[in-house]
């Protein structure tokens, strides 16, 4: 996935957390916002160090990238994807349901 895709300034991701649009279950919390300034949607990923190794880590982000690209968003949207601990038990396919079911919830996908 290319990189204008990804959001990398803090300033950012502060914005997102400080609009308070969000939505979670036991292994994801999304938070969005709706941006008309970016011609395509951005999002970020965050794990957390008590999730595991590295590799881990690094798997999952992989992951919910994998996810994202095969997902319908919507091209005004920015989100920040922070996993919890609960998420290391789930496979693909657990984490592509779980996260498509919050997309749909925050109106993020299309369809």
């Amino acid at each position: 996935m290319k990189k204008e895709y990804r959001i990398k300034k803090n300033k950012e991701i502060e914005t997102l957390l400080s609009q308070k649009k969000q939505v979670g279950n036991s292994s994801f919390s999304v938070y969005y916002s709706f941006n008309q300034k970016e011609p395509h949607f951005r999002f970020a990923i965050s794990v957390p160090k008590k999730y595991g190794t590295a590799v881990d880590r690094n798997r999952i982000k992989r992951r919910i990238r994998e996810v994202i690209k095969t997902a319908n968003i919507r091209e005004v949207v920015d989100f920040f994807i922070i996993v919890k601990i609960p998420a290391k038990l789930a496979n693909y396919e657990d984490i592509y349901k779980s996260l498509t079911n919050l997309f749909a919830r925050a109106k993020i996908i299309e369809g």
